[in-house]
């Protein structure tokens, strides 16, 4: 079997972006033994950086399940061009998975995956040699320690979620081992969240609470960013995927063994809400709370406030990590995808072939987003749900959302803030780009392959006609060249961790009044009502959140909008096993060639996801099971 070679990973090949620290740097390849790599604290240092290899690989959103799969962004499959970005992954909404050759194969490191159990055995190489620098002090010893841990419950945990249930790589098999103890067999799935929840509570306490040489250390594995992912591992061990899922219940080993419970489990939840509160404890008394934007110098004195709010929202993911006050985690490298992100404003951008913008968001997604009453545009009583395709102009009252006199659609109208800070549209506002001044902010000109922004050729193209804003810094500037202000993607904010409590708690059966507080502390953040105001007032469905199904309804939407494009819905979608759901109707966008906004707002199909009860978890690749006859594949695959 490929991934269980009896020999130690020593170095490992990776690609960075320029600005990676050493940290991140690995063990030379001509490295010879293992004695030599741990001959001194600075030598066992380099090693230690190389268990993170791996992880900043995970940085990249094309080779991200929870990002490509999630149906927030359509990636054109045919494009004349694809040099910038693999679209393997994009295509797996398509139907092109298999097991003779699976996409993002993170089991054996291939086809855009990284092969964790490369990565566990490197960190078990560590573990094993921990000892031998005898210039190491003891502090650092246990900090490197606890690192090693946590990298190791975090690989297991990005199996696991791929792949269901994954066998446990706790120690490397020595050299002599038998043909028969390499052919490992998976274990069940409450033991391998056990097992991971183990290393992180053991890795806790070792960890420092901030990062204080901020220079040489960020990126590195603090205490919250340990407690955040505890608590990720147990709701997704209680969401519906892993909890009494009848789906799974003849997957089993070719001993018998049953690898999932089939039986509903309600303390699971239990679990999982005591890891959220100790890690918002933790994380609060340390200083994290919700961002909010604090103007820069050359910001205008006249910046309204409903700008503000949109930038507090857009900064809350493109503010440097130094400075962002709710970033719990966020891996190393810069985000290298702003280019396909967002739109030409500018003649000389108009023809700037360096900024595709083709992340192109599904008029499904946009229609996710609240009202400005803060409830879904079907419920709100006072919105126009049934006329929302109907042709308006943008007037003096709107205009810093929509351009003052441009044609778009009633449905970009009255919109939450979200709305507007996350996604950008024809006729959007999009504040930055080099122009600060807001009575005369850049608008998107989208309609018909002659204008700003629309299709240029079959490279240049967005599909949609919407964009992903929130992924591109407003002090980004695309002009006749490109000025990029880089950032890092988020992997867990506070923001996240309030809403996953939230969950918790109305899974517990808490009464709604325990539950609303934390889904309003962003909501807030967001400029909308609370929960209860806005439902009772503004909804069709006043009382909804006073049932756990109304309300889990409402968070379920909230953290889909809260974190759209960071991942964490596509990865919540299939723990909640509603990802069939979303992908059972077609994808669409606006018929962007288009000239005129009467022709151009007619939604064409895109893409007719192919997606079933099978996809939910990763095929092993058919060779693996060949080579490791003790290892069974996932359900219909």
């Amino acid at each position: 079997m490929k991934i269980f070679h009896l020999y130690l990973v020593v170095a490992a090949t990776v690609l960075f972006c320029s600005s990676c620290k050493k940290y991140l740097d690995v063990t030379p390849d001509n490295v010879g033994t293992i004695d030599y790599a741990f001959r001194n604290r600075n030598e066992a240092e380099n090693y230690l950086f190389t268990c993170y290899a791996q992880l900043q690989q995970l940085n990249y959103p094309q080779y991200n399940a929870g990002f490509v799969t999630s149906s927030e962004i359509i990636y054109p499959n045919d494009l004349s061009d694809n040099s910038g970005v693999d679209p393997q992954g994009f295509n797996l909404i398509r139907g092109t998975q298999t097991s003779q050759n699976p996409a993002l194969n993170f089991w054996d490191g291939n086809n855009g995956g990284q092969s964790s159990f490369k990565a566990l055995r490197r960190c078990n190489t560590m573990l094993e040699n921990i000892d031998k620098p005898v210039d190491l002090s003891a502090d650092e010893k246990k900090r490197w320690i606890a690192e090693v841990k946590f990298l190791k419950a975090y690989y297991h945990f990005y199996l696991f979620r791929l792949y269901g249930p994954i066998p446990i790589i706790d120690k490397n098999l020595p050299i002599n081992a038998s043909e028969e103890a390499v052919k490992v067999k998976r274990a069940p799935v409450d033991s391998v969240v056990n097992y991971m929840v183990r290393l992180l509570t053991e890795a806790a306490p070792d960890l420092p609470v901030v990062i204080q040489n901020q220079a040489k250390e960020l990126g590195r594995i603090t205490r919250p960013i340990a407690l955040a992912v505890k608590a990720q591992v147990l709701a997704t061990a209680a969401s519906p995927l892993f909890n009494g899922n009848p789906d799974y219940v003849s997957v089993k080993n070719k001993d018998g063994q049953p690898l999932f419970n089939s039986t509903y489990d309600a303390s699971k939840w239990d679990k999982a809400a005591t890891a959220c509160q100790e890690a918002i404890n933790v994380a609060e008394a340390n200083g994290f709370k919700l961002h909010q934007y604090i103007p820069i110098a050359t910001i205008p004195a006249n910046l309204p406030d409903s700008l503000r709010t949109v930038l507090s929202l857009q900064t809350s993911i493109t503010e440097d990590w130094t400075l962002n006050t709710e970033l719990i985690w966020a891996l190393n490298p810069t985000f290298g995808q702003q280019a396909y992100c967002g739109p030409r404003l500018t003649t000389k951008s108009a023809a700037n072939v360096v900024f595709p913008g083709t992340f192109a968001v599904p008029i499904s997604e946009q229609e996710l987003f609240y009202t400005d009453k803060g409830v879904p545009i079907n419920e709100d009583k006072t919105w126009d749900y049934i006329n929302r395709y109907d042709i308006k102009a943008g007037d003096d009252q709107n205009r810093f959302y929509i351009g003052n006199g441009y044609e778009t659609v009633k449905a970009h109208f009255n919109r939450e803030p979200r709305f507007y800070a996350d996604l950008g549209f024809d006729g959007g506002i999009w504040y930055g780009n080099g122009n600060l001044n807001p009575e005369g902010a850049y608008f998107i000109q989208g309609k018909g392959n002659t204008s700003l922004a629309g299709p240029k050729d079959n490279v240049r193209i967005n599909v949609t006609g919407y964009w992903p804003k929130k992924l591109v810094n407003y002090l980004t500037v695309y002009d006749d060249g490109a000025q990029v202000v880089d950032f890092r993607m988020p992997l867990i904010r506070l923001a996240g961790l309030y809403l996953l409590y939230a969950e918790t708690l109305n899974e517990q059966g808490k009464p709604y009044a325990q539950v609303v507080p934390y889904l309003d502390k962003v909501r807030q953040r967001a400029g909308l009502p609370g929960v209860v105001e806005a439902w009772t007032n503004y909804s069709k469905t006043p009382n909804k959140f006073i049932s756990k199904e109304g309300l889990r309804q409402i968070i379920h939407q909230e953290t889909r909008i809260e974190l759209a494009f960071e991942s964490e819905p596509g990865w919540a979608l299939r723990r909640w096993k509603e990802l069939q759901q979303v992908l059972s109707k077609p994808l669409q966008g606006w018929n962007i060639y288009e000239s005129t906004a009467v022709n151009y707002y007619r939604p064409r199909t895109l893409v007719t996801p192919v997606f079933n009860v099978r996809n939910y978890l990763w095929p092993i690749a058919s060779d693996d099971l060949l080579i490791n006859n003790n290892l069974v594949q996932n359900l219909n695959w």
